[in-house]
């Protein structure tokens, strides 16, 4: 046969080709030539057919006829043949084909060969390529080879080993007693891959990892060699000596110092002495500085130390490279809870950072400002994060308004700094903001005092007014929407003369509010609701708002011209609109009467109060809600006209959706079947019912008494899912804690469960540890039952969820509870 083209020839080849079919062709024609050259047994072009056939399968064509001729290669005596043919078994080999099984054998005997070449090839095909069935075959020969004099042989077999072990945990004991052994050496290579084989077995098994911090003291001291080593030029980069085994071994020791006093005590000096000893000037320095930073956050090191570290991260914010900024703000945000006085101390540089060109940089930047932030420095902080929503890029509003309204929720000073606060958010979020905050924000104005109220009236007032006018108004249209509701509310205030008596002078002392006119507000309202940009949300926000106004405005022309507009929509095209405008049109004609009760004010909404477990914050924030008469008999005639179900049946209802909110209907569903015989009023709960002051007190002044049995009775198990009550109870009251666990592979959300009891029990829920169910995860609740009559308890449950987007419903009912629970 003639001569095959080389290998430089053919790449020279495939890159003149000017089009994917000509590529094609020269390659197909290669590959037939090699096929037909594999079938002369005595070939003495294989090595370089070889080769050429893995830089085709480089470029993604079809390779794996050339499997057995790399065989072939392997158990060659040359050295060039096992050379290409192990590469070739590392690119074209997998445990999927049988050829896999047949290589066991060549490398076994490679493993044994006298030319340390050769076995560094078997260790590295070995590490590459090993199945199960092949490490547990040769894993001897490896752990054999790591106790070699030769440093390079030991060195390819630790990497083996540690691959090994990756593929086959249960192999690690075997490598254990020659691993030790390692440290001791002297060659830079065998310490590092000595290293990185600790570290893979004190990752996977904690038993490991306690034998092995006996090694903490033999860490510390090569580390301290290699910091206090003069100049060697075989390991020196850029000044440092050998960072790539600093690194590895302050990665070794984080893992070791963990949790663990005693031996993070024992490198405390070492972590310092790097801290400070280390050159800064150079990318490998701040490498090593970055990995000393880790290693002092995760273990119980001194807080001086910790100081030092944070100092560290603050000089790497400084930075003219972009990759150590945001590497430092990462590690901040990583470690901001374990020394945040710490962190403090770099608030303007972090500041600063919200300014960078680099999104990524802005981005956490901005999540660590929002970790700052406290009682002490809100004011500050928020005045730079108001100017970074102003300015930054569509992507960073919704996730930073959101957060805004929280803190500010949460630290506020006062509550006109609170509302100032909110109105700057809703003016520079535009539509950017999330749904709740409106609502959100619109609770806090009702529930503020009445000079507040009129005080946002004002402010409000303010940014409808340049809203109407502005040609951006259809970007702020949250904005309008809290305005108009706040103005349809209190539109009194506005317009009276006592608003002149009210500050309105902000903080840069600028008093931008004049006193309007009742019809100058409503020609403001007339140009919004005939703006074509505004959306039909907000169009039903300002018209409901006009209509309240009408009720507001004291002259006739007002009431006039607030009437035509309203009428004027009762012909829109838009069918909802037209449903206002018709409604809101009769209630200026036959229920003329009835139009100042139906548009009077609002009364303060209620926020839903999060019980804690501190009995403090129980009895100083939790608030009663007491249904009255007239909905209690609504509820009865709901219960009464339900369908029983009967007992022990489970009803699966896949398309039902879960929410928290769930009508009233769907909750009280649960008690058909259950008995209404009794005049007692029924007792529903959900996740929102808030707790009676009198259960609020149980037991804080009665004399302590024994710990009551618990019980566990099994209250719902299908779908995947299981729901377990331990029940507690005695003198008239239980105590039933839901547990609620999940079989399935994926995480559940949206968990709800709700439950129901007949008329003489009353049932108090507190809220639920979370609404997301991991499959190792659980979720718990607790539930409070009183029992005068001290009968047999009956319950009804439903347990709500949604997994991989498909909304599951189930409920059942549970009568297996003990019989003397309430005595």
């Amino acid at each position: 046969m003639q001569t095959p083209t080389r290998l430089r020839d053919l790449i020279r080849q495939i890159r003149a080709a000017r089009t994917a079919a000509e590529e094609r062709s020269v390659v197909n024609k290669e590959c037939a030539y090699i096929r037909s050259t594999f079938r002369e047994e005595d070939s003495v072009w294989r090595c370089r057919n070889i080769a050429k056939l893995l830089y085709i399968h480089m470029l993604g064509y079809p390779a794996h006829f050339g499997q057995l001729e790399c065989l072939k290669l392997i158990a060659s005596t040359r050295f060039t043949d096992k050379r290409v043919g192990y590469l070739g078994a590392m690119l074209l080999l997998d445990e999927r084909q049988d050829v896999h099984l047949l290589i066991t054998n060549c490398l076994k005997n490679d493993l044994n060969s006298n030319t340390q070449f050769v076995v560094g090839l078997a260790l590295c095909t070995l590490g590459a390529i090993a199945s199960p069935e092949m490490a547990r075959d040769l894993a001897s020969e490896v752990e054999r080879l790591i106790k070699s004099p030769n440093a390079y042989i030991k060195k390819k077999a630790a990497l083996c080993a540690f691959r090994i072990i990756r593929r086959v945990p249960d192999l690690m004991e075997m490598f254990l007693p020659a691993t030790r052994s390692l440290l001791t050496e002297k060659n830079h290579g065998v310490l590092i891959t000595g290293v990185t084989l600790i570290t893979e077995m004190c990752e996977n098994s904690p038993d490991t990892l306690n034998h092995f911090k006996k090694i903490v003291p033999n860490l510390v001291r090569i580390l301290k060699n290699l910091i206090l080593a003069g100049y060697s030029p075989e390991h020196d980069v850029s000044g440092v000596s050998d960072p790539f085994l600093q690194v590895k071994i302050l990665r070794l020791l984080r893992i070791l110092g963990k949790n663990d006093a005693e031996a993070s005590e024992a490198m405390n000096d070492i972590l310092a002495q790097v801290a400070t000893n280390t050159e800064t000037s150079k990318n490998v320095g701040n490498t090593i500085l970055y990995e000393t930073v880790l290693s002092i956050m995760d273990i119980k090191s001194e807080s001086s130390l910790r100081v030092l570290a944070v100092n560290i991260l603050g000089r790497f914010l400084l930075n003219n490279d972009k990759n150590i900024r945001y590497v430092a703000l990462n590690t901040l945000l990583r470690t901001v809870h374990v020394d945040t006085s710490a962190v403090q101390r770099h608030r303007t540089t972090i500041l600063e950072c919200l300014k960078d060109p680099d999104v990524s940089i802005r981005r956490r930047a901005m999540e660590l400002s929002f970790a700052l932030i406290n009682s002490q420095n809100i004011r500050a902080m928020m005045k730079e994060l108001l100017s970074f929503l102003e300015r930054s890029d569509a992507e960073f509003k919704a996730h930073c308004s959101s957060a805004m309204v929280l803190a500010a929720e949460r630290h506020a000073p006062s509550s006109r700094w609170h509302l100032d606060t909110l109105f700057q958010v809703l003016l520079k979020a535009g539509n950017y903001l999330r749904d709740d905050t409106v609502s959100n924000t619109i609770q806090i104005v009702s529930s503020a005092p009445s000079e507040r109220q009129a005080y946002a009236a004002m402010r409000l007032w303010t940014s409808l007014e340049r809203s109407a006018t502005a040609a951006d108004a259809t970007e702020r249209q949250p904005l309008i929407q809290v305005a108009a509701w706040t103005i349809g509310e209190y539109g009194d205030m506005l317009v009276s003369e006592a608003s002149n008596s009210i500050s309105m002078v902000d903080d840069d002392g600028v008093d931008d509010f004049t006193r309007p006119s009742e019809e100058y507000v409503i020609d403001i309202y007339q140009k919004l609701l005939w703006s074509t940009q505004l959306s039909i949300t907000t169009k039903e926000y300002l018209l409901l708002s006009l209509a309240k106004l009408s009720t507001r405005f004291t002259t006739q022309p007002s009431q006039d011209k607030i009437r035509v507009i309203i009428d004027t929509f009762g012909s829109h095209i838009h069918i909802e609109l037209q449903q206002r405008g018709v409604e809101l049109s009769q209630l200026y004609k036959q229920y003329a009467h009835l139009r100042p009760a139906l548009l009077e004010r609002m009364p303060a909404m209620e926020t839903n109060v999060v019980r804690e477990d501190n009995d403090e914050e129980l009895a100083t924030n939790t608030q009663t809600h007491e249904q009255p008469a007239h909905e209690q008999d609504a509820l009865l005639d709901l219960i009464i006209g339900s369908e029983p179900l009967s007992n022990g049946d489970v009803e699966h209802q896949p398309q039902v959706t879960t929410n928290n909110n769930s009508n009233t209907n769907d909750i009280l569903d649960l008690l058909s079947g259950l008995d209404l015989s009794s005049s007692t009023p029924v007792s529903v709960s959900n996740n929102n019912v808030s707790t009676a002051p009198s259960l609020l007190l149980d037991g804080l002044f009665s004399p302590a008494a024994a710990t009551p049995q618990e019980t566990v009775v099994k209250a719902l198990d299908r779908g995947g899912v299981s729901v377990q009550l331990v029940v507690c109870g005695g003198d008239g009251s239980a105590t039933l804690t839901m547990k609620a666990s999940s079989h399935h592979h994926n995480t559940i959300t949206d968990f709800l469960f709700q439950a129901a009891v007949p008329r003489t029990f009353r049932l108090d829920m507190m809220s639920p540890s979370g609404t997301v169910l991991t499959p190792q995860g659980e979720i718990t609740q607790v539930l409070k039952i009183t029992n005068p009559s001290k009968t047999p308890l009956r319950l009804r449950i439903r347990v709500s969820y949604t997994i991989d987007g498909n909304p599951i419903l189930e409920q059942a009912e549970v009568n297996s509870f003990p019989p003397d629970l309430f005595n």
